[in-house]
């Protein structure tokens, strides 16, 4: 549609007055005079010989932007708490929370804070590239596109739970495409294994409560297969990637493949996930946001999932 003026109240017709006719020879004499004639939209008040004023407003000449869809349906949680219960990789400084106020004041009102500590890797939690690929984005270099996005969910919880040390396969991905079709690129990929419901039992959830070198030897939780790894790295186009248990690579792993695989192609991970059995295999939108921490290797993470209803 052409650009149009559109009088905001209806008026007789009538010979144009002479302000009228002024302000139509200054309007058209505009490039003579080195200015450039307004954009829409564009409005004009005229005082017409009657004294009532029109104004003219003039529409469709303006391109908005498109709005940008926002899901709309139930929002899930999908990170745990931190708190003195919060599992943590067993050489990880566990979390803490310092008291430094609770109670009224001097001045009657009541006020309270607290200091915290935490570890990088511990509770649900992101790993930034950098955290196994040198020179990589860390944390606050992370593009927040690949932090949000539409989900995929991975389902392997069957085997996991007969098999502590299970790793997701390509024949684990290739299942899911045969029913759901290819994974669509620009996806968030996550693997459900069942572990999260273990928290915050330790020896049930990680395989031991031992802490330091000793415990790290004693692990076995399902994580990613590197060949699958490699294999999303080839075939397909994923933004992140998540998984309810402590790591993205399997309990007994010593040289952590799929974490390097990954990483070196500044493909972030989610880690410690909860609440992975109330998404859909498809449809789920994802909001992953870490603690913007400066160079980190890892954050805190609160990550949140709308299913359509």
């Amino acid at each position: 549609m052409g650009c149009r003026t559109k009088p905001s109240r209806s008026s007789n017709r009538m010979a144009p007055t002479t302000e009228q006719r002024a302000i139509a020879r200054f309007r058209n004499t505009m490039p003579e005079r080195g200015l450039k004639k307004p954009r829409a939209p564009a409005v004009a008040m005229i005082r017409t010989r009657f004294g009532a004023v029109i104004v003219f407003v003039a529409v469709g000449c303006v391109s908005r932007p498109p709005e940008l869809p926002w899901p709309a349906g139930d929002i899930i949680d999908l990170s745990h708490a931190y708190d003195a219960d919060a599992i943590f990789w067993p050489t990880a400084e566990p979390f803490r929370l310092d008291k430094v106020a609770d109670g009224i004041t001097g001045g009657g009102y009541y006020y309270a804070a607290n200091n915290f500590f935490t570890s990088e890797h511990g509770g649900t939690h992101i790993d930034a590239p950098v955290h196994f690929a040198q020179g990589h984005q860390s944390v606050d270099q992370i593009p927040l596109d690949r932090l949000l996005g539409h989900a995929v969910v991975v389902d392997v919880s069957g085997r996991a739970e007969s098999d502590a040390d299970y790793q997701v396969t390509q024949d684990d991905l290739l299942a899911w495409e045969r029913i759901n079709g290819s994974l669509p690129a620009g996806a968030i990929v996550l693997l459900r294994t069942g572990f999260s419901r273990r928290w915050p039992d330790a020896t049930q959830y990680l395989g031991t409560a031992e802490r330091g070198e000793a415990g790290v030897a004693k692990l076995h939780f399902p994580g990613l297969h590197p060949d699958a790894a490699r294999w999303l790295i080839t075939n397909r186009s994923i933004k992140a990637i998540g998984i309810d248990t402590a790591s993205i690579d399997y309990g007994p792993s010593k040289l952590f493949e799929s974490h390097r695989l990954l990483y070196a192609e500044d493909i972030p991970a989610f880690e410690n996930l909860t609440g992975l059995e109330r998404l859909p295999p498809t449809g789920a939108f994802i909001v992953a946001l870490p603690m913007k921490i400066k160079g980190g290797s890892g954050a805190p993470l609160r990550a949140v999932a709308v299913v359509p209803r």
